[in-house]
């Protein structure tokens, strides 16, 4: 307004007669016409008197009606310019007054000095005028000292949307009403498209034993059930198969069931159960893409992720955002069979047949289980008659591992292929194969560039269950979270593999059979008939339980390193212990799991935390329990990852009284008990 109204004036000051007769060209123009006239008179009193004396009446009479006519002008320009400016100034009072932005002004103690009338509607007949803004509206005050300065922020004030903008050198407050523009955002948002899968995890292994009616039953009953669900929460419902469904839904159906935890989950697994017929779901959805193809193959990919996981679990995550993770309150169901067990080692086979060599790895601080897959993946490679190189960072082992490594050297050819990371990418090449074992996250591999080297030629064989982070194109997968060790899933490949070469030796088995003892806590966790009879194979093969025992000895100060931590036992929840290390103090990774396992034989104790500062500087947390508080869920909002009774995750950049504050917070959102975790 204030630019309108001074290239007004700057227009209409040229038109002034002044401001005219100062200009240097008409000025000049003005005297070159006065000369003349005057000349003019001169010539003519010269040729005759009379003739100068008509002249001189002329230009008079000329001169008067010019300065007469210019005064006319100048007036009239000076009252259509006074009428302008009281135009404008009336304009700009009207619009402060009328505008639709609210405006207030206030003073040096926050009182009200000024509201235009359409911010004065908001407060009613409420007299604003010389109160305090806190006073006045409290909810509007706390916008206000909340907002940052020169600042659009969107607020919510008396069931509006607002763009609140303070100025805080005029002591100025500027609010905007966006509410039918919000509405209109928020439809927007909540009609977006959602897609999901939904598979029955054991839905084959379920109906084997079962007749056609008893099959039928079933199938309808399940049925009966998602559709009453999509229907409550205004979804659409497709099956695709026996054990497949497809769902479509807004996001704001979406953000229902998640409020609601998927329960559905519980209400199919706890039915099915006391008809003696466990059947779990396991669901994957995508939202967030306006591309379908996209979003379906999202939801296939949380899908996968959820049955990674070991099923009866639902994963929700858009691309490139953090997968939310609800269900997995039960361990998972055995659903792999011989024949899978068979096809994935046929497929090995294949790869390895179209690799110049294999590299086979597993995670930092590796233990037994880990290593005894390496060998296992070794011995494969040489039935199949290929060269394999298990990779090892020597310097990172612990004395179990140690007293392995030590074993091999009676062994000349073990020995020589076990080698460092840096000889391992001096000799990858574009044609090998990369195995990752015991894990399936490419940050915790022991050679993370030996990883990336091979990207695009790498199998994972894992009983973990899978995480967010992932290989993006392996050639083969096979995670088995039933499964009680990585070893057991690898046993049960050797009687599928070439008979021609030389079979499992003596160490080989001990190894592998530890790896299976140690990791199911002395065959009292995770077991199933299958571990068994993968254990029962090694010990015909020649493993020797006496040996075993000199693996898994432990040395005098890890003993007396894991007796103090357990001295400083606290508990939390009643059913869970938790310890923290001293700050100053470093302890080992497997000392620290060892100190959890041993907090489980307490009475009463479901759950067991150990936090201590590693040798790396990070801290880490081993957890562990019996299986009914789901210890992964609570290490991974902490980062980490494993299984729903045995988990971990290492924290950079913190002390152990701050991870320690972190995990109770987690553990105890609102001074309850640990739901979360549950």
């Amino acid at each position: 307004m204030n630019q309108m109204r001074s290239k007004m004036k700057k227009i209409f000051s040229r038109a002034n007669i002044p401001e005219f007769l100062q200009n240097r060209r008409l000025r000049g123009i003005a005297i070159m016409t006065a000369a003349l006239a005057i000349l003019g008179i001169v010539l003519s009193f010269l040729l005759n008197w009379v003739f100068g004396i008509i002249a001189l009446v002329l230009v008079g009479i000329a001169t008067l009606m010019i300065f007469n006519t210019m005064a006319e002008i100048g007036d009239d320009t000076t009252q259509y310019i006074s009428d302008l400016s009281f135009r404008i100034q009336q304009g700009e009072q009207e619009a402060l007054l009328r505008m639709p932005p609210g405006v207030m002004i206030l003073g040096d103690s926050d009182q009200v000095e000024w509201v235009n009338p359409y911010l004065q509607h908001y407060f009613g007949d409420t007299d604003v005028l010389s109160r305090s803004i806190n006073d006045v509206d409290a909810e509007l005050a706390k916008l206000i000292n909340d907002a940052e300065p020169k600042t659009m922020t969107t607020v919510k004030w008396r069931d509006n949307r607002f763009t609140l903008f303070v100025e805080p050198d005029f002591h100025a407050v500027y609010l905007y009403d966006i509410t039918h523009y919000q509405l209109i955002q928020e439809q927007y948002d909540n009609e977006k498209i959602a897609i999901g899968q939904v598979f029955l995890d054991n839905y084959d292994e379920v109906t084997q034993s079962m007749t056609d009616q008893d099959i039928s039953n079933l199938r309808n009953y399940v049925t009966n059930e998602l559709s009453a669900w999509v229907q409550q929460f205004d979804m659409y419902l497709k099956q695709l198969d026996d054990d497949h469904y497809f769902v479509l839904a807004y996001a704001q159906s979406l953000a229902e069931i998640e409020a609601d935890k998927f329960k559905i989950l519980d209400t199919i697994r706890e039915t099915t159960s006391k008809q003696n017929f466990p059947l779990t779901l396991s669901i994957g959805i995508a939202y967030g893409d306006p591309n379908l193809n996209k979003l379906a193959d999202q939801a296939q990919s949380n899908l996968d992720l959820a049955l990674g996981r070991g099923g009866d679990q639902v994963v929700v995550k858009a691309a490139d955002q953090e997968a939310r993770y609800y269900g997995g309150k039960t361990n998972p169901m055995e659903k792999r069979t011989r024949v899978r067990a068979r096809m994935i080692s046929q497929a090995l086979q294949e790869l390895m047949n179209e690799s110049d060599q294999i590299f086979v790895q597993g995670h930092t601080q590796p233990d037994m289980d880990s290593l005894g897959a390496c060998l296992g993946i070794r011995r494969i490679a040489k039935m199949n008659h290929k060269t394999c190189w298990i990779v090892l960072d020597k310097e990172t082992v612990h004395s179990d591992v140690q007293r392995l490594l030590d074993n091999l050297k009676a062994y000349p050819d073990l020995d020589a292929a076990i080698i460092s990371p840096q000889e391992a990418l001096e000799k990858a090449t574009a044609q090998s194969m990369l195995l990752m074992v015991d894990h399936s996250k490419p940050s915790i591999s022991i050679s993370a560039d030996l990883y990336h080297r091979l990207e695009n030629r790498v199998m994972i064989i894992d009983h973990h269950r899978r995480g967010e982070e992932f290989p993006e194109n392996p050639l083969l997968v096979y995670i088995e979270p039933y499964a009680s060790s990585t070893c057991e899933l690898i046993t049960e490949m050797f009687e599928y593999q070439s008979q021609e070469g030389e079979p499992i030796n003596k160490l080989e088995a001990t190894a592998m059979l530890t790896g299976i003892f140690v990791d199911t806590k002395h065959f009292s966790l995770r077991t199933g008939t299958r571990t068994f009879d993968a254990a029962s194979y090694l010990r015909s093969a020649g493993a020797d339980s006496i040996e075993m025992q000199q693996y898994m000895k432990e040395n005098v100060d890890s003993y007396l390193q894991r007796n103090h931590l357990i001295e400083m036992v606290e508990f939390v929840n009643e059913d869970m212990a938790l310890i923290a290390g001293e700050e100053d103090q470093t302890y080992d990774p497997v000392t620290a799991a060892q100190a959890a396992d041993d907090l489980l034989n307490m009475s009463g104790v479901d759950a067991s935390f150990v936090i201590t500062r590693r040798a790396d500087g990070r801290v880490g947390i081993s957890a562990r329990s019996l299986g009914e508080i789901n210890v992964q869920l609570t290490m991974e909002a902490m980062g980490g990852g494993g299984h729903l009774s045995n988990a971990a995750t290492q924290i950079s950049d913190k002390s152990v009284a701050e991870v320690k504050q972190q995990l109770l917070d987690i553990l105890n959102p609102s001074e309850e008990p640990a739901n979360a975790a549950k």
